[in-house]
């Protein structure tokens, strides 16, 4: 089961780096739009990325300092915030790869932001959301790119392209 996390930390920081590179080359005013995503601009949707990933982060490590808004701007400088979305994968990838199986089944309990509760449940689906809401914002973000830049101004980001051009997963 943790070669399938570590498989989705890998992709997840290949992922960024290609939506990264593509976001560099547009102009700050289109970068910074309101163009009606979930967080309103591409500046918006990748913050929020960047501050889930941290929110979850906490819960997972049980750091206390995460943010408390999910629509923080953490970085307002697109050098600073893809400065962080990097550090911030390399910290997911070595979570990962300290895992153990027992760690995978044992229960986790955090405190929702929206609706503030708490919640347990055991790490392995925590995880499988983590993910999961990565590639459902970063999805988001491919659209405003793609609606800013063009379809060629977007590189695919689909897992299975990920999985051809590493070899990871396939075997």
């Amino acid at each position: 089961m943790k070669s399938h996390y570590r498989m989705f930390a890998h992709y997840n920081q290949w992922a960024n780096r290609r939506l990264y590179e593509a976001a560099g080359g547009l102009a700050d005013a289109d970068y910074r739009a309101d163009r009606g995503a979930f967080f309103g601009s591409l500046h918006g949707t990748l913050n929020h990325l960047l501050v889930a990933d941290r929110i979850w982060m906490a819960r997972f490590t049980n750091d206390k300092s995460a943010p408390t808004k999910l629509d923080a701007v953490v970085h307002d400088q697109f050098e600073e915030l893809r400065a962080a979305r990097n550090a911030e994968d390399n910290r997911i990838m070595t979570y990962v790869d300290g895992l153990t199986d027992a760690d995978l089944v044992a229960m986790l309990t955090y405190r929702t932001i929206t609706s503030p509760r708490d919640i347990s449940q055991p790490l392995a689906p925590a995880l499988a959301h983590f993910f999961n809401h990565q590639t459902h914002h970063r999805g988001q973000a491919h659209c405003l790119m793609t609606q800013i830049a063009g379809n060629d101004a977007m590189p695919p980001l689909d897992l299975l392209y990920f999985q051809r051009e590493t070899g990871t997963g396939l075997s």
